[in-house]
């Protein structure tokens, strides 16, 4: 459109190098067009900023989770559960639980490491490996 315009008033001064102009033309036009759609960009971002501190689905993602882990929980031996629930659910004091089993406290580690690991499996065969528990 601007290009008729210019040549309907006999704005075109070489006409051997009409070619290049309605390319020029052309390159402005999209110029132009990149700028205006920058600067509104530019002026949304500035007025709403977008808060990062709240996750909305945090909550739901946690009681995805606990559900996840509760239902692991039921299908390992007693001991097991008692012992991971102690530990990581209810933030029992190592030396405690050693009282309370009767262990050393290398010997819970060892406790520890094997209801971990059956924790691990159960949880990693029904839910995938997506995410880590413990």
């Amino acid at each position: 459109m601007r290009v008729l315009q210019i040549v309907r008033r006999g704005g075109v001064e070489h006409p051997e190098r009409f070619g290049a102009f309605v390319s020029a033309v052309c390159n402005n036009v999209l110029m132009e067009q990149v700028r205006a759609e920058s600067r509104h960009e530019r002026s949304e971002a500035e007025a709403e900023p977008i808060d990062e501190t709240i996750n909305l689905d945090a909550p739901l993602i946690s009681q995805q989770r606990m559900r996840q882990v509760e239902s692991v929980l039921a299908d390992l031996p007693p001991k097991d559960c008692n012992l991971l629930r102690l530990l990581f659910l209810e933030d029992r004091d190592r030396l405690e639980l050693c009282k309370q089993y009767g262990v050393t406290e290398d010997y819970l580690r060892v406790l520890l490491h094997r209801a971990k690991s059956r924790f691990r499996s159960i949880y990693s065969a029904r839910y995938g490996a997506a995410g880590s528990v413990v």
